[in-house]
């Protein structure tokens, strides 16, 4: 019994993992998108990093974000066009996704001039997007883009 109240009391002081938080109100809004939605892309400026380690999220995520999602969309219809979540920042930046399959999916370079790029299927469903930097605590500007078009 004296173990166990020594583990009990050990973990409480550990305090809880600091991790993403899906559910938690976003930072920068949202907002509900149907193929060919309009004006597109759909931009949103905010600002990128945060304090958690985005490789919570998964093993092929970098950099750091915040508790809570930058931002959320809801995607209402599957479409015949791709669905490209993009960031432009001066900001070495990441991006994190949380998909409606429960998925995750994370990127850094893929896009232009090393901006990180994400194109998924048009699935139906709840989106939350992280916008990371990799330095902890030093928020930088950058503008996240959602759209069906090539080239944004």
């Amino acid at each position: 019994m004296k173990h166990l109240l020594i583990a009990a009391c050990a973990l409480a002081l550990a305090g809880p993992v600091a991790a993403q938080d899906y559910n938690a109100e976003p930072n920068y809004g949202s907002i509900t998108l149907a193929p060919g939605f309009q004006p597109d892309p759909h931009l949103v400026s905010l600002r990128a990093g945060g304090d958690i380690a985005a490789s919570n999220a998964g093993s092929g995520c970098a950099g750091y974000i915040t508790r809570a999602p930058d931002f959320r969309f809801q995607w209402n219809g599957n479409g015949s066009l791709n669905i490209r979540i993009s960031v432009l920042s001066k900001a070495d930046t990441t991006l994190v996704v949380n998909g409606p399959n429960g998925e995750w999916y994370c990127d850094d370079d893929t896009g232009e001039d090393n901006n990180p790029l994400i194109t998924l299927g048009s699935v139906s469903g709840r989106y939350e997007i992280w916008v990371g930097t990799y330095s902890s605590g030093d928020p930088q500007p950058a503008v996240l883009s959602i759209s069906e078009l090539t080239g944004f």
